[in-house]
């Protein structure tokens, strides 16, 4: 019996620098050799601009970038910034893409993404960081024109998928979006640690 198996990027198969303290460090300091502060960005420009309106694809990133950044007091390249943002933003979880790779082998999976990205940043996952190779297709909320916290979100993800026999069984690590999913009659499971992934009764028959 074929299902979906759909897979939230950060926090699940990618772990961002917020999720390293460390990492978190060093952003800040690289941040700052640029002459611009870590929490300002964040606080204005994370949390204002990036979230409201390019995570939905109504502004492009690099024009958010190039609105925002002289703001900071920053005249160098938006460029640079993004390649430094995705540099350290995209930490494959890779003994986790390792083992759905080798779930991608049984006959019964469909393999989709599920999650919140720009589109710059979910191209760059899909080519660069290579998840094309596991994912039939990604569905992300710059594409749909919102986020995971709207139910239309899963409808039009279900209207991608090829036809299942089964719903879409669903690994997250954000509880609020997982709510939504269940919602639109999706199967979820919340991921704190790879475990939950691959202890997962449909998925470990499978491996």
């Amino acid at each position: 019996m074929t299902r979906a198996v759909v897979f939230d990027v950060d926090g699940v198969l990618v772990h961002g620098y917020h999720s390293r303290p460390d990492e978190h460090e060093r952003w800040d300091a690289e941040l700052a050799k640029l002459g611009i502060n870590a929490d300002r960005f964040q606080r204005e420009f994370i949390f204002d601009i990036f979230v409201k309106r390019v995570l939905i694809g109504e502004v492009p990133m690099i024009e958010a970038l190039d609105r925002r950044l002289k703001a900071f007091g920053y005249k160098g390249s938006s460029m640079a910034v993004h390649d430094l943002w995705l540099s350290f933003d995209c930490n494959p979880n890779t003994a986790l893409i390792d083992t759905i790779r080798q779930l991608r082998q049984h006959p019964d999976v469909r393999l989709y993404l599920g999650t919140n990205q720009d589109h710059t940043r979910a191209q760059y996952l899909w080519h660069v960081i290579g998840l094309k190779t596991i994912f039939e297709d990604m569905f992300y909320s710059a594409r749909f024109g919102r986020t995971k916290y709207d139910k239309k979100f899963f409808a039009m993800a279900d209207e991608r998928m090829a036809p299942t026999d089964e719903p879409p069984l669903f690994f997250d690590d954000t509880q609020k979006v997982l709510d939504v999913a269940a919602k639109a009659g999706w199967d979820t499971v919340h991921v704190t640690q790879d475990t939950d992934v691959t202890t997962h009764p449909w998925i470990a028959a499978r491996l």
